[in-house]
């Protein structure tokens, strides 16, 4: 069984899908892994160190792919590379597969079985292979960083004899696993942190990591999750509560770092251009929405623009921009995905497509595509 490791096409990835720490143990698998020529640069691997760990290099993605029984990439194989697959290979990658239908249907049409590893099911035995979560994790951390090297202040409150420095104050609104990261980084760098977000759930989140959270407190929120987990929607009363209350926050605020996303669907306005105004000269916003649309009016793509005074920082990929830490995640990720379709004894090829996993993740088999969220 012959596993690939293509370089990667899109514009600006910096990752890579596998490391030489996970050749190894994908050799010790049975499988025999070609990596093309220069995969691993922009992540500060060289082809020795694959080599060393036991791949063979190939020297370009035609000769990597022509015979591949598994094809391993951060993001999904444009059509030129589809066209090298073999019939019936194994793809799994960032498939994109809310808004990259198209090249889903072209992964397809080469009868390839393709997994998209953002539809890896969010179950305890499935962690290992959480890319969403190893990825934003990073994003969170990167946010904070780049956003204190933009900010024209220190970070901690600094206490000199000329005098003292106040600390910076820092809004992360959304408390997901990238806000969490935020939160405990800002605090890291002696920032006044404070949270939002519409779970109840996530107060003691906040709290737990020295942050302050910030929410219309009544019994219409301490309310407003599911038995699943999932918020509720709020009444519109609430809503102007609410809005009245960040918009009020946001004036007192140095940093502001916004992680609402919703797959599939333009990401959601959280902080409007009245809002912006409101902010202090020499602000900054980190909008981690920008690719899909951006949390803020004003945000803009892989751009870092000033509008009102405030800088509004619209880097999307921040993994990318961590390329090292992200690929050594995501190749984890990946690795322990694959384990899960390979026999151990034979080192062939034993998908169960009854496996709850599996199945979460499959989104094209056998011609067509079979993910309902795919198809739709």
């Amino acid at each position: 069984m012959k596993l690939a490791v293509p370089k990667e096409t899109a514009k600006g990835e910096t990752r890579v899908a596998a490391t030489p720490e996970t050749v190894k143990k994908l050799k010790a698998l049975g499988l025999d892994v070609i990596v093309q020529a220069g995969a691993g640069d922009a992540a500060r691997i060289t082809d020795a160190d694959y080599a060393s760990a036991g791949a063979t290099i190939a020297p370009d993605a035609k000769a990597a792919l022509c015979d591949a029984d598994i094809v391993l990439k951060v993001r999904g194989p444009q059509a030129s590379e589809c066209a090298h697959l073999k019939k019936g290979a194994v793809v799994a990658a960032l498939l994109a597969p809310h808004t990259d239908k198209d090249a889903i249907a072209v992964l397809a049409g080469q009868g390839a079985t393709g997994f998209a590893m953002e539809f890896i099911p969010r179950i305890s035995r499935a962690q290992a292979m959480d890319v969403l979560s190893s990825q934003a994790n990073l994003a969170g951390y990167k946010a904070v960083i780049d956003a204190a090297a933009q900010f024209g202040r220190a970070m901690p409150m600094m206490m000199t004899a000329a005098g003292t420095i106040a600390p910076a104050r820092v809004l992360v609104m959304g408390v997901g696993v990238a806000g969490l990261q935020a939160i405990a980084t800002a605090k890291r760098l002696g920032a006044i942190v404070s949270a939002t977000d519409v779970r109840p759930a996530t107060k003691e989140q906040v709290e737990s990591l020295g942050g302050t959270f910030v929410a219309v407190m009544d019994d219409e929120f301490k309310n407003a999750q599911t038995a699943a987990g999932y918020a509720k929607p709020m009444s519109e009363e609430y809503q102007k509560k609410q809005a009245a209350l960040i918009a009020e926050t946001i004036k007192k605020q140095d940093i502001v770092i916004t992680t609402a996303l919703i797959p599939g669907r333009k990401a959601p306005v959280l902080v409007s251009e009245e809002m912006i105004k409101t902010m202090k000269p020499g602000s900054v916003i980190v909008d981690l929405a920008a690719e899909a649309g951006g949390n803020t009016p004003l945000s803009k793509a892989n751009e870092v623009v000033e509008v009102h005074g405030v800088a509004i920082m619209g880097h999307t990929n921040l993994p990318g921009r961590l390329a090292v830490d992200a690929s050594s995640l995501y190749a984890r990720n990946l690795l322990n995905f694959i384990t899960l379709l390979v026999d151990k004894k034979t080192g062939n090829l034993a998908i169960n497509f009854e496996d709850e996993i599996v199945k979460g993740a499959l989104v094209c088999n056998a011609g067509e595509v079979t993910h309902a969220a795919v198809k739709s």
